[in-house]
């Protein structure tokens, strides 16, 4: 009965962190009239990485020497993450930005496999990007910008598993992703401000700003490593698969984005590549923040 309550909380704690997150973004999207994808992404970013600062308190124990060049390249990943992610969002709907930028950990976990059966895994994900891919002899086809800027933040993804892996042997995953967010922010930060200036002071967008630091990163970071820490990263890994599902609901939802048929099983395409996916052995996953 014990196990069965823990890993009740912990399966309850990863689907509250992709609703959290996927909130966040559907909130991020609701200030660009206000300050621009830049803009939110500065204070994503800056809010976030003050919450985690306070949280994880990564002053007690920073890295040393030349494992600093990892936490660096980790903290660009996540911000370019986090830029191309939001400029993606503001041409296309959240399900399919979601589903395209879902391919960067795809593609970690089924390159770094050598079974042969996983053939069908990338079949189904590259099915799935196809569809989803913009009509160009369309006129009401999907921006093709916005497509390519989620694969772009699907490979920044990508990037941050990597070398969040590699950072994660000298630090706790919470120093990691507070240092490498503090990264991205002392990035990130200066370009929102320059390009939309006192907007971002605004008490009309700061409790928003902060609302959108906490729900798309410290909250659902925070509930993620404990499902981590009671349930397989297997399981884990099923469940986060899901997560273009999720965005594309909470798109319908609370932004009222509509998808085709045809999109919707696009995503059931990838959702089941990742699931697929989830089952290849010494699989790295790693949330996006």
């Amino acid at each position: 009965m014990q196990i069965n309550r823990v890993l009740l909380i912990a399966v309850g704690s990863v689907l509250l962190a992709m609703v959290t997150i996927q909130s966040g973004a559907s909130l991020a999207k609701q200030l660009f009239p206000l300050v621009g994808p830049e803009g939110t992404t500065a204070l994503r970013l800056g809010f976030a990485a003050a919450v985690l600062w306070l949280v994880f308190r990564p002053w007690r124990a920073l890295p040393q020497g030349r494992d600093w060049q990892s936490i660096i390249i980790y903290g660009l990943c996540l911000g370019g993450m986090n830029i191309l992610f939001y400029l993606a969002i503001e041409r296309i709907p959240l399900g399919i930005a979601v589903a395209l930028e879902f391919t960067g950990p795809l593609a970690v976990a089924l390159f770094g496999s050598k079974r042969k059966s996983d053939l069908f895994w990338v079949g189904c994900a590259i099915a799935g990007i196809l569809l989803l891919l913009p009509d160009l002899s369309s006129a009401q086809g999907l921006d093709i910008t916005g497509a390519l800027m989620a694969l772009g933040a699907g490979a920044c993804w990508a990037g941050y598993i990597l070398f969040g892996t590699r950072t994660g042997k000298q630090a706790s995953g919470g120093i990691t992703v507070a240092l490498g967010m503090t990264v991205a922010a002392i990035v990130l930060v200066p370009v929102g401000a320059v390009s939309q200036g006192l907007a971002l002071l605004s008490w009309e967008v700061l409790p928003l700003g902060l609302l959108v630091g906490v729900l798309s990163s410290a909250l659902p970071y925070s509930l993620e490593m404990v499902a981590l820490r009671n349930m397989p990263t297997q399981a884990f890994s099923v469940l986060m698969s899901l997560e273009p599902a999720i965005a594309a609901l909470a798109g319908l939802m609370i932004l009222s984005e509509q998808l085709t048929l045809l999109q919707w099983s696009a995503i059931g395409l990838v959702i089941t590549a990742s699931v697929g996916s989830s089952f290849t052995p010494k699989k790295a996953i790693e949330m996006g923040v």
